[in-house]
């Protein structure tokens, strides 16, 4: 009888084994490790494609906010433009107003009164003046009531002083001024709302 040894092909079926699970498991490191890296390269572009649309963002926004500021600046000077324009047409409408104020200030001033400062604000005039009486101021209000450029007249202070043996009347008046103009406009308003 034949005597077989089947020891050395055991072992070396073992040994190549061992071998192909080395191989299997080295590939398998290796192709996880390829996997990991294709992983880790691919997110870093992305998150590099991401960080260029948020800095071509950031760049847009801060663009838009200078495009923003211009705007809010050109709408200020806009305004400040405006505002001066419609000073300038009112003072120009009111320019022949103030010719015709003093011409009726000086067609008012009864004789024994004397106008020591005329101020002019908006549309309140503010008159200082002295008289020679106290009937003197009375008469030169109503003359200025009586008036097409004046109305309201409203005396604010009248004092006694005594000067060279004469006694005068300092006063202080404020007067409303108006054109004809005006009034009839609002005459007109008055009928048509009655």
């Amino acid at each position: 009888m034949a005597r077989i040894n089947l020891l050395p092909w055991r072992e070396q079926l073992r040994k190549e084994r061992q071998r192909q699970f080395a191989v299997v498991t080295g590939a398998a490191a290796v192709l996880a490790a390829l996997v990991v890296v294709y992983v880790h390269l691919h997110i870093g572009r992305l998150m590099d494609h991401q960080e260029s649309r948020n800095r071509f963002l950031r760049d847009r926004i801060a663009e838009l906010d200078r495009e923003i500021r211009e705007i809010r600046d050109l709408e200020s000077t806009k305004r400040k433009l405006l505002a001066r324009m419609n000073v300038i047409q009112a003072l120009q409408r009111s320019r022949p107003q103030i010719v015709h104020v003093f011409d009726e200030l000086v067609r008012t001033v009864p004789d024994g009164v004397y106008l020591t400062a005329a101020e002019l604000r908006g549309t309140v005039l503010t008159l200082r003046g002295v008289a020679q009486s106290n009937a003197r101021v009375s008469d030169y209000m109503r003359r200025l009531d009586a008036s097409d450029w004046f109305r309201d007249p409203r005396l604010e202070v009248i004092q006694a002083q005594a000067r060279g043996g004469r006694r005068h009347a300092v006063f202080t008046l404020r007067v409303h001024t108006t054109s004809p103009k005006a009034q009839a406009k609002a005459g007109e308003q008055g009928e048509g709302s009655a």
